[in-house]
């Protein structure tokens, strides 16, 4: 008569005599199985074509810009921001450098901090308002402003305008390299 093999898992013996309130411990040989399978996944893996491979195919998210590197930042920040409809004393067209500092805008200090808050590693500072999102059907008023040049040695070119919540959001992080409309005078300084 054949032997018919069982997947079922065995019951390991122990030298000691069975007692009714010891369970049999088959967990060591299931757990022994699964740390094999690990490992010849991992060295899988390992393999340079094979990790590209499954890196590329897990990876959904877009490719984030770089860091910024020393030797972009050594090129010098330039920003031109145009600003039209905001009011007088706030309309014109300013120069802003940063990395060493100087151009025509009335607060330079303010201007490259504004923008060094909003840079992070990943993302891009002057993005627009992602589409779909949630905003308040608020009015900031006609006021837009154009932002160009680079910054981080990446090329700029930015639009703002306040024709939502989001895009007033988006306009006051950049105060003061946008002007503050939202009650400050002309020129003024934020903290």
């Amino acid at each position: 008569m054949p032997h018919i093999r069982s997947n079922a898992p065995r019951r390991i013996r122990s030298s000691a005599p069975d007692h009714p309130s010891r369970a049999p411990r088959p967990v060591r040989r299931l757990l022994l199985g699964a740390a094999a399978s690990l490992v010849s996944a991992a060295s899988l893996v390992t393999h340079p074509a094979l990790a590209a491979a499954s890196t590329a195919a897990t990876t959904t998210a877009p490719l984030a810009p770089p860091p910024v590197r020393d030797e972009d930042r050594a090129a010098g920040d330039h920003l031109v921001v145009r600003v039209e409809r905001a009011g007088e004393g706030r309309d014109g067209v300013y120069e802003v450098y940063c990395n060493p500092m100087g151009g025509s805008h009335p607060d330079l200090a303010g201007a490259c901090r504004a923008v060094e808050r909003n840079t992070r590693w990943g993302s891009e500072p002057f993005a627009p308002v992602a589409d779909g999102s949630v905003c308040t059907m608020q009015y900031g008023g006609p006021a837009t402003a154009h932002v160009t040049g680079t910054w981080a040695g990446r090329p700029v070119d930015a639009t703002f305008a306040r024709g939502n919540g989001c895009e007033i959001g988006r306009w006051d992080r950049f105060v003061p390299l946008l002007p503050d409309l939202d009650g400050a005078a002309p020129g003024a300084r934020t903290a």
